[in-house]
This record gives structure tokens, C-alpha cells and sequence, in this order.
């Protein structure tokens, strides 16, 4: 999702009108003809980037936490949507008041060592496991590999490759594991994993508007899940991209890929890493022309205001429900 013509860096943009292609955070498993030949890629390939300031990391908490445990929301009415609305195309708004009964929500997204304790309990195999690939991006494999792929990656967004043997076991491809990452986020899970996960937790997704109200922490006009400046006192509060996008990652919030779950400032509500770190599916469908598309909130460590400016509590995107990445996971919630 390149920007052109804008100003990018202002700390605040108002609206963006093109905005349906680029990053891959739609790139979803059925759509074929998203994967091109090398020399069509390069054509598509553009190099308009945003820059953003000099920030500083904080120390960080890094004690090990219990991942399975839920905050309670109360219910109330909790704002969704926005006015000020950045993405036009993706519906972010306009602002509106809902509802909701209180409900229980993951405090921490599904971990690598809770989806383990999950398959070994049940058998459970992923789609991803299921089809043999999933997408992985470009930063994680090597060039050899990468050259063997070259047209296996996503028309608009070349930084994704579909990679064999790539899956939740194996995050980067078939070399790779877990085995250091088990309390970081499960990733390569489709919406389907997610909801049989979640099935077997006797609770479920949460619907997007829930998401949201819990995104704010109970506050209303948030544009992130802890105010309205990304770098409050210099301080990094979520895993985003730092740098030119996708080339190079100035690691200044401590992480290339995916965090620990437990890590990074947690919101009014209690909950960790709303924003940022990796997409999280919710129960809804995008629209009603096609179900299989599900709504994904929260943005990745892939976002960068240059293109994916989608770590804003409004903000949205959506993939197919057998769709996977290396940026996507999810948290459940429980009806109170």
C-alpha cells in the first residue's frame, strides 16, 4: 500500500484515498493470480517510503507471564469505528456507539507453547500443514532460497513468498522452528485453526466491535490502543516497523519479527500487544457478498505508516478464512 503524493511525514494524516494494493495484507490463499513472473514483479515494484523519527527503546519487562489468562470487559457502550478516517476503502468509520454485553478476552495473543499444548492434546493439524505452504517474508530467507522462489511471490507485495513446508511448526520454511519462540505469537493459523483453537478453549473469537471496545481499554478517541501519540515520551508501546520498508529494519523497538506475548506496555484494559506484533482474526465476515472473507484487526510488526498504516484500533483488513501468514495470529474471548 504505497502512498504518493503525500506528505508522510506529518504525525497525523487525514485521509488516503488509493489504497488497495501493495502491502499483501490481503494476500490470500486462493487468489492465483496474485503470484507473478520475476520481470512482472519488478515492474510493480515502487520505492516511495515514509520516513519517521529517531526513537528510543525503554527497558522492558521480560518475566514469563501465565498466557492462557482472560481480562474481563464490562459491558457499556464502546465506540466503533472513527471520523477521522485514514483508509477510506477499508471502512473504517464513521464513528458510532455499540452496545456490547461484557465478555472475557485473551490478555495475550495465543502463544506458540499454547497452540502446542492445543495439537498435542487433539492432533490438530493446520491448513497450512494441510496445503504445504503458507507466505513467508523476504527478510527470513536466505538468498538461494529466495531465488528459487522468486515467482512464488505476491504480485503487489514481492516481500511475500509462498513458501513449501512453511506452517506454525516451522515459521520461516522447513529449516526452520520454534523451539526459541514459544512464548511468541503462533503464526501460519488461518482463520479456521484459530476458531478450532479456540472451540477446544470452550470460547471463541471475538467479534471485531469487541476487538475495538477492548482495543481503547474503555477510552473513546483513541487512535492506538494506549493514546493518540505513537511514541509517547520517545517510548516504543508495540513491534512495528522501523526503517525503509521492506528492505530494512532498524530493529528499534528490539524485534525483526514477532515479541514474546507478554511484552510491551499493556492498555487500560490489561491487554498486550493490541497493536502491532501480528494481525489477529476476529469472528466476522467482511461483507455479506462473500462470508469466507474475515475481518483481522491490530496490525503486524510489518506496519509501517508508509503503506500499512493499520496499527490504529479503527483500522481493519480482512483475508480468506484458510488464508495464513507469518504475521498473522489471534486471541479468543468467552461471553461473560
Amino acid at each position: 500500500m504505497l502512498l504518493k503524493g503525500f506528505l508522510l511525514s506529518l504525525l497525523y494524516i487525514k485521509s488516503i484515498h488509493n489504497l488497495k494494493s501493495g502491502c499483501g495484507c490481503t494476500s490470500n490463499r486462493e487468489k492465483s493470480e496474485y503470484f507473478g513472473t520475476e520481470t512482472q514483479i519488478n515492474n510493480a515494484i515502487q520505492n516511495e517510503h515514509c520516513p519517521i523519527e529517531n526513537q528510543y527503546v525503554d527497558s522492558i519487562d521480560i518475566n514469563s507471564k501465565k498466557h492462557s489468562e482472560m481480562i474481563h470487559i464490562p459491558a457499556g457502550a464502546y465506540q466503533f469505528g472513527t471520523d477521522d478516517v485514514v483508509i477510506e476503502d477499508d471502512k473504517e468509520g464513521p464513528k458510532k456507539l455499540v452496545k456490547l454485553k461484557s465478555f472475557y478476552l485473551d490478555k495475550y495473543e495465543v502463544s506458540n507453547r499454547d497452540f502446542s499444548i492445543f495439537t498435542e492434546s487433539t492432533d490438530y493439524k493446520t491448513e497450512a500443514e494441510t496445503f504445504g505452504d503458507s507466505f513467508v517474508f523476504t527478510l527470513f530467507l536466505n538468498g538461494t532460497f529466495k531465488e528459487k522462489l522468486k515467482d512464488f511471490r505476491v504480485m503487489q507485495a514481492p516481500w511475500w513468498y509462498k513458501v513449501d513446508g512453511s506452517n506454525w511448526r516451522h515459521p520461516y520454511g522447513p529449516d526452520s522452528n520454534i523451539s526459541d519462540l514459544m512464548d511468541h505469537p503462533v503464526i501460519h493459523v488461518s482463520w479456521n485453526d484459530a476458531i478450532a483453537y479456540c472451540k477446544w478453549r470452550d470460547a471463541r473469537l471475538p467479534t471485531e466491535a469487541e476487538w475495538e471496545a477492548a482495543c481503547r481499554g474503555g477510552n473513546h478517541n483513541f487512535t492506538y490502543p494506549w493514546g493518540d501519540k505513537l511514541y509517547p515520551n520517545k517510548k516504543h508501546m508495540s513491534n512495528i516497523w522501523q526503517g525503509t520498508f521492506p528492505n530494512h529494519n532498524s530493529m528499534k523497538d528490539g524485534y525483526i519479527g514477532t515479541n514474546p506475548v507478554h511484552l510491551f506496555p499493556q492498555n487500560d484494559f490489561g491487554l498486550y500487544n493490541m497493536a502491532g506484533n501480528v494481525w489477529e482474526w476476529t469472528q466476522d465476515s467482511w461483507s455479506d457478498v462473500n462470508i469466507k472473507e474475515k475481518v483481522k484487526k491490530g496490525g503486524s510488526y510489518l506496519c509501517h505508516r508508509s503503506y500499512c498504516y493499520r496499527y490504529r484500533c479503527s483500522a481493519r483488513s480482512h483475508n480468506t478464512d484458510d488464508s495464513s501468514a507469518g504475521n498473522l495470529g489471534f486471541r479468543c474471548a468467552r461471553t461473560a
